[in-house]
């Protein structure tokens, strides 16, 4: 988690450092700081600061892995990594779900919003509880 937290760290650094020359530019430019984007750059880099304490939090709290070892090899990072689902309909459920509420909300068709938000909760449930039920139940 360690490498994670410093990416994130720079990252942050990158767009905090990204929005004070915007604003400095647009005010430069236009005669006025163009807050939109001000305000975008700003989120963006709280977004990612969040993502970075996550990441500092947790690796203070777990041992050092091969990835943030200089010394580690390849073959230390070998074994199961975990579970992957081998094939599931779920996600692509999900995404057609989540397409029938954006344009619902695009076109402001308030039945095609509430059709995508059931159709998008019932999609994650299914994804959520695939190998509680049915054939792929684990016994």
């Amino acid at each position: 988690m360690r490498t994670e937290y410093k990416i994130f760290g720079l990252v942050t650094a990158f767009l905090f450092s990204a929005c004070a020359v915007y604003a400095w530019w647009t005010d430069y430019e236009a005669g006025a700081v163009e807050w939109v984007g001000v305000i975008a750059l700003a989120l963006s880099g709280l977004l990612c600061l969040m993502c970075c304490g996550y990441f500092w939090f947790v690796a203070r709290r777990i041992d050092l892995r091969p990835e943030d070892r200089d010394e580690a090899e390849i073959a230390d990072g070998a074994g199961e990594i975990g579970f992957f689902s081998p094939g599931s309909y779920y996600p692509f459920g999900l995404a057609l779900a989540t397409l029938v509420a954006g344009i619902g909300l695009v076109y402001l068709l308030w039945w095609m919003i509430a059709l995508g938000i059931v159709a998008v909760l019932i999609a994650a449930a299914g994804l959520l509880f695939e190998y509680y039920t049915g054939a792929r139940k684990a016994h």
